[in-house]
């Protein structure tokens, strides 16, 4: 029985006591070795306060690990965890960060740029030791603990190491460590015996506050405020909003015509101070035959997808260190570092094929209501050049088509819901209770109603969209051609089943043909705040763009390039849609919470356009029907459809939804063959008979 056969047998605890004795005597070591460099005084002057700074780090690290492996951990009062954890993030949080070497503007303002911002990314990267403190993981921390050492002996030599030294010593940390770190990841994913959040969850005292701090993530008020609030709920309302969440997913197999009893694995993403709702959403899994995995964000520069976070996570401290350090793999990325990426990918998801194969995707909640963010550009953080956005387009591309492969998209489904955090004002008990309304809508009414908008749709060559006032929007977007409109649409009828709340009808649009321009005053997307967003169609694909977030015109391009466009040339317009939930629109203008809302609601809140993928990415080939029983027909384009000659041009692996609110629209219409003009909203207004019932929350 080799190593991994044994470690199949195993529980968590068991794996990671076998992995912290092969790590034990080399773990010794190097603690000893860090209590050296914070003493002595070894290297150059100018770097002394860098290297016994970081040391400090990685010892109190240590220091938390073994409290949480003796115990006395669990022996803390709330108070006394607050305060470590308060410590451990200190150093990044605003107040703080000006004076940090996780800045690369103090780094750079230290140690030059090159090397300012080498031991900027070596400091964030001991910085991701914290959850593994949390976790007991001797193996992660002595890796991390290694690296560091390292780089310091390289600083004790009798010449100043030159900057492409450090750059061979972090390359080879990476890529060495690939088949640990990148191969763990990915069985996180998949694997229900990791379980470390899950068992948290499931069993741990919810009505203390004291569990929080057990994760080794950034806790603040909105943690606290959020478990203190689900508290007070009645149990009803807690299963209330976990059945919403669940039989949404189940829904979302039924109605793509999915089968869920092929699957055994559910992946469940959500923020801290959820739990009591997540532990009922665990129970309810359970009985539809699914395990949950919970895994943590990333936070390795080897493991992380720029700043997103994709997982379980607490607070973000600092949401400009995060930003400055999306693209730290500048510093070291090559092609050969991609495809030893590739390699190690491929060959975990083959030799754990079976157990990939029993993934039914994720599960979702998000949050919202944190203050808007706004990034500034520092040119002292490291950023692609234009040959490390190709690897990173191609890479995104070729692990999207490796991950396919062996968790087929055909397959799989998801379901996602938001709620809001404290942070989103006073009112926010009442802001939490308004959008479990919006949560719970009656989906049978929506269904109705946007039926009578598909029906119109369905008659169009075209769709006219029209901004008004200083909206700049006028965009016409082609439409799929029936050859059987009795049994065919171009629409999907999108009640409460994989996207929560209610309100939306959906197509893939016709590239050729779409053309024009879309503009919104201001939009929150993925975390980042765009002000007087732009971008110009041809054929589908953007040919233009522009923002003003900056005064910079060309910052404002690059902006996009990153964060929009991820990095490609150019992107399709993947899906249109017209949401209908006036209902939460009228949420958000009441509670001045309309720059805060989720995409995820604010989708609904009007129409929206995507840019990337279409809906339906990687499943086109399945048969998808509306309530009324005509199949949905509208779902490849002419990217998509290169996926039947080259996989690899047919997919984006992004997929951003804007949306225009409904002031800013003078109008959408439907164009027929005969130039027949359907008007469906006029001046903000539902005006289609049969839709005008919309229009009552937005006139209460």
């Amino acid at each position: 029985m080799d190593e991994r056969e044994v470690f199949m047998l195993m529980n968590r605890e068991e794996i990671q006591k076998e992995k912290n004795k092969q790590y034990e005597e080399r773990h010794i070591l190097a603690v000893g070795r860090l209590r050296g460099i914070v003493s002595e005084e070894t290297v150059p002057e100018q770097y002394v306060p860098y290297f016994q700074d970081v040391a400090i780090f990685l010892l109190e690290l240590e220091n938390v690990r073994r409290k949480v492996e003796n115990g006395e951990w669990e022996r803390y009062s709330v108070e006394e965890m607050k305060s470590l954890n308060e410590i451990l993030y200190s150093d990044i949080l605003e107040e703080h960060y000006g004076g940090s070497y996780a800045n690369p503007i103090y780094a750079v303002e230290k140690f030059g740029l090159e090397m300012g911002r080498l031991l900027s990314m070596l400091y964030v990267e001991m910085r991701s030791g914290i959850p593994y403190s949390f976790e007991n993981r001797v193996d992660y921390l002595t890796i991390l603990f290694e690296l560091l050492i390292e780089v310091y002996n390289s600083f004790e030599s009798d010449t100043l190491p030159e900057p492409r030294e450090i750059r061979d010593i972090f390359y080879w940390y990476a890529s060495d460590y690939c088949d640990v770190f990148l191969a763990d990841r990915i069985m996180e994913q998949i694997d229900p015996v990791h379980s470390f959040a899950a068992d948290i969850i499931e069993n741990a005292d919810l009505e203390n506050d004291r569990y929080l701090y057990r994760f080794g993530e950034y806790i603040t008020e909105n943690e606290m405020g959020t478990a203190r609030h689900l508290r007070t709920l009645p149990e009803e309302t807690l299963r209330k909003m976990a059945d919403v969440y669940t039989e949404g997913y189940r829904i979302g197999f039924i109605n793509t015509g999915k089968d869920l009893s092929k699957k055994s694995v559910v992946n469940i993403r959500y923020s801290l101070g959820f739990e009591k709702v997540i532990r009922i959403a665990i129970e309810n899994f359970r009985q539809m035959g699914l395990k949950p995995v919970i895994y943590r964000a990333a936070s390795s520069v080897i493991t992380k997808r720029e700043h997103h976070k994709i997982g379980y996570y607490g607070a973000v401290p600092n949401w400009q260190y995060e930003y400055d350090h999306r693209q730290d793999q500048a510093l070291f990325m090559d092609k050969r570092y991609i495809e030893r990426r590739l390699e190690v990918a491929r060959t975990v998801y083959e030799q754990h094929k079976d157990l990939a194969a029993q993934f039914a995707g994720p599960a979702v909640m998000e949050t919202f209501g944190e203050k808007p963010f706004s990034p500034k550009s520092v040119p002292e953080a490291p950023s692609y050049n234009e040959e490390q956005k190709k690897l990173a387009v191609s890479y995104d591309s070729r692990s999207g088509q490796l991950t396919n492969e062996y968790i087929k998209g055909e397959e799989r489904s998801f379901t996602i819901v938001a709620y809001p955090v404290p942070e989103i004002g006073e009112k926010y008990p009442e802001i939490f209770d308004e959008v479990i309304r919006i949560n719970t809508l009656d989906a049978k009414l929506y269904e109705k109603v946007q039926q009578t908008m598909i029906d119109a749709l369905d008659q169009g060559e075209y769709v006219h969209v029209k901004g008004r006032g200083e909206n700049r929007t006028d965009l016409k977007v082609k439409l799929y051609h029936l050859n059987d409109p009795e049994k065919e649409t171009i629409f999907e009828n999108c009640a409460a089943d994989v996207n929560i709340p209610v309100g939306e009808v959906f197509t893939s649009p016709v590239l050729e043909g779409t053309a024009g321009v879309l503009h919104v005053s201001r939009v929150y997307l993925e975390g980042l705040q765009y002000k007087d967003l732009e971008l110009t169609f041809e054929d589908g694909m953007i040919t233009d763009y522009r923002c003003g977030s900056f005064d910079d015109h060309e910052e404002g391009r690059r902006y996009i390039e990153d964060n929009v466009l991820k990095g490609h040339k150019s992107l399709p317009l993947g899906e249109f849609a017209i949401g209908t939930n006036t209902t939460a629109y009228v949420a958000g203008k009441k509670y001045s919470i309309e720059d805060k809302m989720p995409i995820l609601i604010a989708e609904k809140t009007g129409p929206h356009f995507a840019v990337g993928d279409t809906c339906y990415s990687w499943s086109e080939d399945i048969r998808v029907y509306n309530p009324n029983g005509k199949e949905i027909v509208a779902k490849d384009n002419s990217v998509s459809l290169n996926r039947k000659e080259d996989v690899s041009k047919a997919y984006f692996n992004c997929h951003t939804d804007i949306t225009i609110p409904y002031e800013e629209l003078e109008e959408i219409s439907v164009v027929t063959k005969d130039g027949k003009h359907i008007i469906l909203i006029k001046d903000g207004r539902f005006v289609l008979p049969g839709t005008k019932i919309l229009n009552e929350p937005l006139e209460k």
